[in-house]
């Protein structure tokens, strides 16, 4: 397909969600840097990256229906304003408290442009385009998840490692503000306008669902159970209470289909597997190679390379094999570049032990990740896209936290290296994804 035929829609939505997703992969890099120029302790600096999560992940169910009633644009647009304007605070802002409350601001933004990208590509694409588009929001939407794994995420790293080394911290947020404002005028100027819903809004099961989420997140983030058990209980009277409403915020009927259904799931636990490899591996790196944050971000290249390639010709392989296939192999190649790499021995270099290994699990992502997508918004009605959207980005955020959060919780018990049993772990976790997807995708 040409970008003629695609129009602005693809490439304006593509750019926003590549945007918040390398926003947050320069806090991986630049957290040194940060914490010496705002002289936060260790716990204070992670809330620099918790309060954009808890924001962002606790408002995505909200943000999602609220596109379906208020109408695309208009939402986008707001959440675009949100973003560039707590960007350009944060980057002028040397204050501690201030730096975090305008993060969490900033991931309420970021929670209102991920799942609208999508569902905008829903709204403006049918068929074989809708199919590619998904299958480079998938490449987009691996970026961030991998910490710059691919195209978007790996620059999201460099960018961000470079940045830091070369200037300042606060340059990695100021670089925003042009591109927000950039995407804004082209947002005015070529998203069609479509009308929301006739309908009000759940605001009890809106309540319920950002209480949960967030408390989820952050008991998972900070590995406080009882946070996670109240998360728990909140997030099973949010789902009773909306099983009884008319007009829910989430509409049930959702999971009603088993394709939709085992989508979420599968996506929730690739990142189980796959975020704690790309959090340890920099660390493993810097640890036994003293690698700078810009070459962290360069080690990731030989991933984003291949995962690259192989999503630009998704679309011809799904069309011959069909989804369920794609997925499988993409799953099974994540398990054997998972075994590979925690088998070998760093001494043996970073070539050996981590470069090729990244090409088997590049292949694996770029064959998991657009499927698994377009799968979460299988048959969805035009009128719940925003939805369905916002749960595929759901099971995104809380499933990395997860995997994180177990890994961390039992570190203590296991003799030894911690990024070894993460490895092992996510081998785990990816062939739990196999048997989901072989029982329920199409």
């Amino acid at each position: 397909m040409t970008k003629q035929r695609f129009g602005m829609v693809l490439p304006i939505t593509l750019l926003a969600y590549f945007l918040i997703l390398m926003d947050n992969s320069i806090i991986f890099t630049s957290a040194t840097e940060i914490g010496q120029s705002l002289d936060l302790s260790s716990s204070t600096l992670s809330w620099i990256s918790n309060a954009y999560t808890l924001t962002f992940g606790g408002f995505l169910l909200l943000s999602s229906r609220l596109s379906d009633l208020l109408g695309r644009k208009r939402i986008f647009l707001i959440g675009l304003t949100i973003f560039g304007l707590s960007s350009l605070l944060i980057g002028l802002s040397d204050n501690a408290a201030f730096v975090i409350a305008l993060r969490a601001i900033q991931g309420l933004g970021s929670s209102i442009i991920a799942p609208t990208t999508l569902a905008l590509m829903m709204d403006n694409y049918q068929g074989q385009m809708r199919a590619r588009a998904i299958a480079y929001y998938g490449v987009t939407a691996g970026i961030g998840a991998s910490l710059g794994l691919l195209i978007g995420a790996s620059l999201g790293l460099l960018i961000g490692g470079g940045l830091t080394t070369l200037f300042s911290w606060q340059a990695g947020f100021l670089i925003n503000v042009p591109l927000t404002a950039l995407l804004f005028c082209l947002t005015i100027r070529f998203v069609p306008n479509k009308a929301g819903l006739k309908t009000k809004i759940d605001c009890i099961g809106a309540i319920l669902s950002v209480i949960g989420l967030a408390a989820l997140i952050d008991g998972l983030t900070s590995n406080q159970w009882l946070l996670i058990l109240l998360a728990v209980i909140v997030l099973a009277c949010f789902i009773v209470f909306e099983s009884r409403q008319k007009q829910p915020m989430l509409p049930l009927i959702l999971f009603h289909n088993r394709v939709r259904a085992g989508a979420y799931v599968a996506r929730m636990l690739f990142m189980m597997a796959m975020l704690p490899y790309w959090f340890f591996l920099p660390q493993v790196w810097q640890a036994s190679y003293h690698l700078t944050a810009l070459q962290s971000g360069l080690a990731f290249l030989p991933l984003t390379f291949v995962q690259f390639v192989v999503s630009l010709s998704l679309g011809r392989l799904t069309n011959r094999f069909g989804n369920q296939l794609i997925l499988l192999v993409g799953e099974g190649l994540l398990f054997l570049g998972l075994l590979w790499t925690a088998l070998s021995a760093v001494a043996s270099g970073y070539w050996l032990a981590f470069a090729l290994p990244m090409v088997v699990i590049g292949i694996g992502q770029g064959l998991v990740l657009a499927p698994v997508t377009s799968a979460g918004l299988y048959q969805a009605p035009d009128e719940l896209a925003g939805i369905a959207s916002g749960l595929t980005n759901t099971a995104h955020q809380i499933g990395g936290p997860i995997g994180l959060s177990l890994i961390v919780a039992t570190a203590g018990n296991y003799r030894g290296q911690v990024a070894t049993m993460a490895f092992f772990t996510g081998m785990a976790f990816v062939v739990v994804a196999a048997f989901v997807v072989r029982k329920v995708q199409k």
